[in-house]
């Protein structure tokens, strides 16, 4: 389980995930070798990743939809299995309600996406039924949740 100092760590790096362990060390009072061994103990466990996220069109993925997935019954683990190991499938999740899985899905085009759901996804063995939504506008792409809080602004407007 994360603690206290874990979770101040995190909420640093989730706005920015190359400040230095040094600055974190300052803001929590705490030895540059503490978040260092904490950084590395959560990374090791699974706990946190670091990565660099991009806007998804900058790549050349000009086509982002959501798609409902419903499954055969008694098989939806092994189908979510399959289905995560598409490169296009960005985000896959169980839903309770009218579909089994929901997928976040990124394709180069429209006809990229076409030919992903057509004989891709539903051909995955298992699949009964998808229904698209195609994203037309992103209005917000962060990775930041939980208890993590935005760095507060100092007199003279930088975040620190």
């Amino acid at each position: 389980m994360l603690d206290k100092k874990d979770r101040a760590i995190i909420s640093r790096l989730q706005y920015d995930g190359r400040i230095p362990y040094t600055k974190i060390a300052n803001e929590l009072s705490i030895t540059e070798g503490s978040v260092r061994r904490r950084v590395k103990r959560m990374l090791d466990a699974g706990q946190l990743q670091i990565v660099g996220i991009v806007e998804p069109k900058e790549m050349g993925w000009n086509e982002a939809g959501m798609i409902g997935i419903n499954v055969q019954a008694n098989r939806i683990s092994e189908v979510a299995d399959e289905i995560a190991k598409l490169p296009e499938v960005a985000y896959l999740f169980q839903a309770a309600g009218e579909f089994d899985l929901f997928a976040e899905v990124y394709c180069k085009d429209r006809e990229h996406f076409v030919h992903f759901l057509n004989d891709k996804l539903q051909k995955t063995p298992g699949v009964t039924r998808t229904q698209s939504f195609l994203i037309l506008k992103m209005h917000k792409l962060s990775y930041r949740w939980g208890e993590s809080e935005a760095p507060s602004e100092n007199s003279s407007g930088l975040i620190s």
